[in-house]
């Protein structure tokens, strides 16, 4: 028998029938570069960029005593383990609260394969946080009682069932599944991975969430951008642009039951389908003391101590023979931080005969040519793109831009064969809309001055020095690098087929249930576009 030859092997995968009939191919990265393509905005279709009233069943609480809610399935680093996350309690808002004891209620799991014997049991840790404002007329909020209890030992590829709670206070949960990811190796691979950013709580996330969930994700990425719990003051009162219409609130505010009702709504979701989530900008919901990210860093567990990061910003995990990259734009990504020291060492033990599929993600894209957002994050690219590029990452999925953009292979904002791909999805239905117009339409280039991140400051967004756009902030036509741009709101599923070809598909909301509004094969080229033996020393 001859030796396996992945590339034939795929072949015929590259080939599918239309809904006419006949036969179309899919085109794959090895046609770039794509002359580019801009899809005329559907003005018919806006969506429901409304926010999910309190009042909605879906969002209300449903348990009772210290039952447990807002379940949450996430991955370690590998394979053999899981993180389980629940609420207890009641969270309570206003200006005289009393804070739960974490000690009240026991974090623990029993789960096992077969639904009539959780015979296993762990345990974990539990913590309350606060959101406070001391400021007259603002509320103050402090959450119920969140659990993280981690499994471990768990066999690869298979389903088991659990139950969460305090089995002393007969407070238990019903019993859920999940399935653990496949064994990390160059033959093995999730499924179906779902992308999806900027989600937060609209009708449009509904529409979202029912049509990712129609094509059976594995496992969920969520690029950044949550519940959207800083569109509000702490009265409950939100607003699609909040500087616009709380200019002069003492600090930017927020309401927090909005993350209670997110998990909620979620909870049949992340109860049985493993969600890993980076942070966004919409995640940094500032305190007094300048605190940060509370919420986010309290209420997901996240494979932290495992991939040596320890730290709820930046971490890594496999998912079968694909290693995830999950990198922080609101923290420092300099060279001489903590960040790019652990990316490092991070890419330098990823083996790419385990593990052939490297993805980074993290919330705001370098490469867009929306005039919202556009270049915020080029000082995290000028810090941090030489090296995903010389370990040969192979695509990288951003959120923080409104709409849908895919990218030829780029590096240093010129057409490379060995670049990464770059996918822009936050389009997954937030209340802020659609990001409509384009940075190189005319009038709508903005002033370089007003495109650094507010957050992470710094400025790194100069004029091209080569190129059509030489010596200038923009460009007057839709860059080359830019494959394809939409204004719609949907998702993206990832199939990774083996170590060379992995579908990209993406699903507007708009569309019926499994139409397709773009898709690519991205095709690896190892032998073409090798991680550079001497990375470590050229960076």
């Amino acid at each position: 028998m001859g030796k396996w030859n992945p590339l034939a092997a795929v072949a015929v995968l590259l080939w599918v029938a239309d809904a006419r009939g006949g036969i179309d191919r899919i085109p794959t990265t090895l046609d770039e570069p794509f002359k580019p393509v801009t899809v005329p905005l559907d003005k018919s279709f806006r969506g429901h960029a409304v926010d999910l009233p309190d009042v909605d069943p879906r969002v209300q609480r449903t348990v009772n005593g210290w039952e447990p809610e807002q379940i949450v399935v996430s991955l370690s680093s590998t394979e053999d383990s899981v993180w389980i996350s629940w609420v207890t309690g009641e969270f309570q808002i206003g200006e005289d609260i009393e804070p739960l004891d974490p000690k009240t209620v026991q974090s623990v799991v029993h789960y096992g394969r077969l639904n009539n014997s959780l015979a296993h049991r762990a345990t974990g840790h539990s913590l309350i946080y606060n959101q406070n404002y001391p400021f007259e007329g603002l509320q103050n909020y402090t959450s119920g009682i969140i659990h993280h209890v981690r499994l471990k030992g768990l066999k690869p590829g298979t389903q088991y069932f659990y139950q969460c709670g305090d089995p002393h206070l007969l407070a238990m949960s019903a019993i859920h599944t999940f399935t653990t990811m496949p064994a990390s190796g160059p033959q093995s691979y999730p499924r179906r991975i779902a992308i999806v950013g900027d989600l937060g709580l609209t009708y449009n996330t509904t529409s979202t969430v029912d049509h990712m969930i129609s094509n059976q994700p594995d496992l969920i990425l969520l690029v950044g951008d949550v519940s959207y719990a800083n569109l509000y003051l702490t009265n409950g009162t939100g607003a699609d642009c909040y500087s616009c219409s709380f200019p002069q609130t003492p600090i930017h505010e927020t309401y927090q039951p909005r993350w209670d009702y997110w998990g909620r709504y979620m909870e049949p979701v992340t109860s049985g389908i493993p969600i890993m989530v980076i942070e966004g900008n919409h995640e940094i919901e500032l305190q007094v003391e300048n605190k940060t990210f509370v919420s986010y860093s309290s209420r997901f567990a996240f494979p932290s101590e495992e991939s040596r990061s320890n730290s709820p910003f930046y971490y890594s995990f496999n998912a079968g023979g694909v290693h995830f990259i999950m990198l922080g734009a609101y923290t420092s990504y300099n060279k001489s931080g903590k960040q790019y020291k652990w990316l490092k060492r991070d890419l330098a033990k990823v083996d790419r005969g385990v593990t052939p599929w490297l993805i980074a993600t993290w919330h705001p894209p370098w490469y867009t040519t929306y005039k919202a957002h556009y270049r915020e994050a080029e000082c995290m690219r000028v810090e941090m793109e030489e090296i995903l590029y010389s370990y040969a990452v192979d695509i990288i999925f951003n959120g923080h831009v409104h709409a849908y953009e895919r990218s030829n292979r780029v590096y240093n904002y010129s057409l490379d064969p060995c670049g990464p791909v770059h996918i822009t999805v936050g389009d997954g239905g937030n209340r802020e809309k659609m990001a409509i117009n384009h940075a190189d339409e005319p009038g709508n280039c903005p002033n370089p001055l007003t495109t650094p991140d507010q957050f992470m400051g710094g400025f790194c967004a100069l004029n091209f020095t080569q190129g059509p756009a030489a010596g200038k902030f923009c460009w007057d036509r839709q860059p080359e690098y830019s494959a394809y741009r939409e204004s719609s709101f949907g998702h993206g599923i990832l199939e990774v087929k083996n170590e060379t070809h992995a579908l990209w598909t993406w699903y507007r909301n708009q569309d019926m249930y499994g139409n397709i509004g773009d898709e690519i094969y991205v095709v690896r080229q190892p032998e073409k576009c090798p991680a550079f033996a001497d990375s470590r020393s050229r960076i």
